[in-house]
């Protein structure tokens, strides 16, 4: 939270949705509390995402952000500037400098440093159109969300695999979807507080099939995802990374795929999964 204060265009409204009340500490708001409204919600990305939406009647631009992702100082104002001049812009993203995410996770002070050390020059911005925003750090205009009464999907449950790519699916009906080289950021990629191997195997399988009936993903994406996955957990099952359950993955991704050809495969399985 107190990083936020380094933007040059600060944030009208900063929205934090918890699971309880001990979720969030009041007192380590300090001078940026005024800005900040608290909501709650069950516990889900989803749910959450979607309560935040229930709750910003006045926004224009609504920005998600993981709470491991640190934005360059100038982030808030390019977002402004890169939607009033695209009318038909409806959801951007940006470029992720690093991503802690892949590996062993990026500390903060590491993360302010790369993001400290990587350069901007001012010049014209290069957006790149992209089949899904990614969800560390999406955009979206909040006028073709209230008028097409869009939401994130509640049946994928706890960790939401894939729900940046239903969202955006759901966005790009109506509009363009960019990444934008000017809207600068770091994703930590912090381990705690994620979802288990196992269960985020079973949703490595269940969601992209769950979204590719949905036609939200084509299987042109899903298809090329879920094989890589099931390959890098059998291929590192000898030799995991540290800070990866592979083997509980593998083991997600066989219960899944079990599951499939019983005809029972759901998302929503892994709620009864360890």
């Amino acid at each position: 939270m107190p990083h936020l204060l380094r933007q040059a265009r600060p944030a009208d409204m900063i929205v934090i949705c918890a699971a309880e009340e001990a979720d969030v500490d009041r007192a380590a708001l300090g001078e940026i509390a005024t800005r900040t409204r608290i909501i709650f919600a069950e516990r889900g990305l989803c749910r959450q995402r979607n309560a935040i939406l229930a709750h910003v009647d006045e926004a224009d631009i609504l920005l998600f952000l993981d709470d491991d992702f640190l934005m360059a100082s100038t982030y808030l104002a390019e977002v402004e500037q890169l939607f009033a001049a695209n009318a038909d812009l409806v959801m951007a993203t940006g470029r992720v400098e690093a991503d802690g995410i892949s590996g062993p996770g990026i500390a903060l002070s590491d993360g302010l440093r790369l993001l400290d050390g990587s350069g901007y020059a001012a010049g014209p911005s290069h957006e790149n159109p992209v089949y899904s925003a990614y969800g560390c750090n999406m955009a979206v205009r909040m006028e073709t969300v209230r008028s097409h009464s869009l939401a994130f999907d509640e049946n994928l449950p706890l960790y939401g695999w894939l729900e940046d790519v239903d969202f955006s699916r759901q966005m790009a009906r109506h509009g363009r979807i960019v990444r934008s080289d000017r809207l600068r950021g770091v994703h930590l990629g912090t381990k705690s507080g994620r979802t288990s191997g196992v269960r985020l195997g079973y949703s490595q399988i269940a969601n992209p099939i769950y979204l590719m009936r949905k036609k939200t993903m084509s299987f042109r994406h899903a298809a090329p995802q879920m094989a890589r996955n099931l390959a890098a957990n059998t291929l590192r099952l000898a030799a995991p990374e540290p800070w990866i359950d592979r083997r509980g993955r593998l083991r997600g991704n066989l219960r899944a795929l079990a599951d499939l050809v019983r005809g029972r495969l759901a998302p929503q399985n892994v709620s009864a999964l360890e």
